[in-house]
């Protein structure tokens, strides 16, 4: 399983992009920067989109996404959740903003929606597929993908503490998750349903405990503006968990 991260933060600049993960050259996680990272021929390769939740910058890049699709004559198949689909069709491919590509062209719409099923493996362009709920402010799922060689990423997207339920379900090799604040933010993060370093301690101490051993664990959806502060901080708890916690940076691309 071949992982590049297109884009790695929480905001945009020249020199940092809104999460998207690219797995394969395939399969997608999250629309942040997908079209300002590939080029139409690696965007012609995308089979599947697998989108966390409704919030703009995990889904800003469909509609561009959408009416190239409409031009290479393709259809691209997106999977989520009905809120999410709600939030595409009505507000985004609406007729109004940008045309109903679910529906157009008539004889192949460029977009394919379809709804995902919870703690529940399905089989999605070759990949063993597990959505489960996490702690957002809106209605979010964190995502496993399995390799056919048996690899596992999971993919927390945006998440606020309360991740125990979450690790009975999955078993990965990697996880990708999020630290957006310092420490010092920690009640504004708790409102926001994001992680800061403490609070992201105590979640891998939970899943030691539950799975009794802890993965690689790579971070996204930083804030480029505390960046180096966030990153002395999730340092100390990488020392204190004797773990492996490294920051994902846009065009970095690893391999399980």
């Amino acid at each position: 399983m071949k992982i590049r991260f297109l884009g790695t933060h929480n905001l945009e600049s020249r020199h940092s992009g809104c999460v998207s993960l690219l797995i394969d050259g395939v399969l997608a996680l999250d629309a942040g920067a997908l079209t300002s990272s590939l080029s139409f021929p690696q965007q012609r390769k995308l089979r599947a989109i697998l989108l966390s939740h409704q919030h703009y910058d995990h889904i800003r890049d469909i509609p561009a996404l959408a009416i190239n699709f409409a031009t290479f004559r393709k259809t691209v198949d997106i999977f989520s959740t009905r809120p999410v689909f709600e939030t595409i069709s009505n507000h985004l491919l609406n007729g109004t903003v940008y045309p109903k590509f679910m529906e157009n062209p008539p004889d192949k719409p460029s977009v394919r929606f379809h709804e995902m099923e919870m703690n529940r493996v399905q089989h999605i362009s070759g990949y063993d597929v597990v959505a489960v709920p996490v702690n957002h402010t809106a209605p979010t799922i964190g995502i496993q993908v399995t390799s056919p060689q048996g690899k596992s990423l999971f993919y927390t997207s945006d998440t606020g503490p309360g991740l125990t339920e979450c690790w009975r379900h999955v078993i990965p090799d990697l996880v990708v998750t999020e630290v957006t604040m310092l420490n010092k933010h920690r009640e504004f993060a708790l409102q926001a349903g994001h992680l800061t370093a403490d609070l992201l301690k105590e979640e891998l101490k939970n899943l030691r405990s539950i799975r009794s051993y802890l993965p690689q664990v790579l971070l996204v959806h930083v804030n480029p503006i505390d960046e180096k502060a966030i990153k002395a901080e999730v340092n100390a708890v990488g020392k204190a968990l004797n773990a492996t916690i490294k920051f994902a940076r846009e065009g970095m691309q690893i391999e399980l």
